[in-house]
């Protein structure tokens, strides 16, 4: 074939496939279970089974990483990854990223707390003079963040702010729901602990990708591929799954906020 010909058909299997051509992409997040951790060796979760999945049928390679989420979002930023798994969606990321318009789940942030305490926390004042653990890089709600009538004690993992809850280190920890609900029965506390009814926020989580030339294509193709892929047995299969793990998550009796971030 002479070479121009040859370039010729190059170039056009280039413009009719060009996520073909995208770069291997490396994915980072933190450890959190039931969207995305570790298991036996392999990853596993939710939102990481259905964002692999629509990555594979776009044709994208990816290098997945667990980190602090601290981490996470700082190798974004500083374009040592190309993109987080389960981000909030906010006006300061902007600069450096950018989101799908369809996300991949929605948290709800709660309180746990040891069930022999008994307390009736109805709203944010109800935790004056109390201690409640948190993640360092998380940010659940403008109210719950300032608020000076309680303390926030920062734990390095999850599994952390469990043991000190169970230690009587700290009085209460705020967590996602299926994730307190997931750690609660890994670590064998489903009678020790309590999930309280009080919603202290609740926000879509999303596929950030580092703002780089082409990802606002590709974040247009995500959206799309999920989408559709939510409409079908597949998606519901891999929902059923988890949720069936974690039993069925009533809606919260009481809502303050809807501004989180992950």
């Amino acid at each position: 074939m002479p070479n121009f010909l040859r370039l010729t058909c190059i170039l056009l299997l280039a413009c009719l496939s060009p996520l073909a051509q995208a770069e291997r992409l490396r994915l980072v997040s933190d450890d959190w279970a039931p969207y995305i951790y570790w298991h036996d060796g392999h990853l596993k979760g939710i939102d990481y089974e259905v964002a692999n999945e629509v990555l594979k049928r776009l044709g994208i390679d990816v290098d997945w990483q667990l980190l602090p989420w601290k981490r996470c979002l700082a190798m974004v930023e500083q374009g040592l990854a190309d993109g987080v798994l389960d981000i909030f969606q906010l006006d300061s990321r902007e600069p450096f990223m950018v989101y799908p318009d369809e996300p991949l789940s929605e948290v709800q942030f709660v309180l746990f707390q040891a069930a022999a305490q008994h307390r009736a926390i109805k709203r944010l004042e109800d935790l004056a003079g109390l201690t409640v653990g948190t993640s360092p890089g998380y940010t659940y709600s403008p109210a719950f963040n300032t608020s000076p009538l309680f303390l926030r004690e920062s734990a390095p993992t999850h599994e952390a702010n469990f043991g000190k809850l169970m230690l009587g280190r700290i009085d209460l920890l705020v967590t996602d729901r299926r994730a307190g609900r997931y750690l609660r029965k890994r670590l064998g506390l489903e009678q020790q602990v309590e999930e309280l009814p009080l919603m202290i926020s609740r926000h879509a989580q999303f596929l950030g990708l580092a703002r780089k030339p082409g990802r606002e294509r590709l974040a247009t193709a995500f959206a799309d591929e999920l989408r559709r892929f939510k409409q079908e047995p597949a998606y519901a299969a891999i929902s059923a799954r988890y949720e069936n793990d974690l039993g069925n998550i009533p809606d919260a009796v009481e809502q303050h906020e809807r501004s989180t971030a992950r």
